[in-house]
């Protein structure tokens, strides 16, 4: 199962992709953000994160996305410009017919590092051991992009295998 998490942000938005299934060695596909700059206004931000995102799904070819479910913060505009990346993550992969799930910052701490309060260190060098990778991704955001991949791999389930069984039958049908 190939899997696209996708941290979502205004500024960076962090993109990663896994290859895998649960109890057997993860794989490293793709990491990376799509930025956009602060400067420019909402729209061209939006549109440009559903560019990126969208270029990484061709990119990519996904069987399921991952992204993190936007919860409530202090800074209300941070929250509304989370949540608004967030949209355009589900958007782009429920236009393309891919199954798409939301996971907590605390869900995924918990699978990724054996506990829901983990730091971003923490989760940067378990994502590092678990690809093995010789250095940890950076920004932070490209390294919980992962976290959010390897998560939903361990813990889709069920959700899991629909998705590869759809993927499979939806690459028959391209041939």
């Amino acid at each position: 199962m190939r899997v696209l998490g996708v941290d979502p942000g205004l500024t960076r938005c962090g993109i990663g992709a896994v290859e895998g299934r649960p109890g057997a060695p993860l794989k490293l596909v793709a990491v990376g953000v799509v930025r956009t700059s602060a400067d420019d206004e909402l729209g061209a931000r939006l549109v440009g994160i559903e560019r990126g995102i969208e270029q990484w799904l061709d990119e990519v070819r996904p069987d399921a996305v991952a992204v993190e479910r936007v919860f409530a913060q202090h800074n209300v505009r941070t929250v509304m410009g989370t949540a608004q990346a967030a949209g355009i993550a589900l958007l782009c992969a429920s236009r393309r017919g891919l199954p798409v799930a939301l996971h907590t910052p605390s869900e995924v701490k918990a699978a990724i590092t054996g506990s829901g309060t983990a730091d971003k260190k923490q989760i940067g060098t378990m994502v590092t051991r678990l690809l093995r990778l010789a250095e940890m991704p950076k920004p932070a955001d490209a390294a919980d992009a992962l976290a959010l991949a390897i998560c939903h791999v361990w813990r889709g389930g069920s959700q899991n295998r629909l998705a590869e069984a759809l993927a499979k039958a939806s690459r028959g049908r391209a041939s």
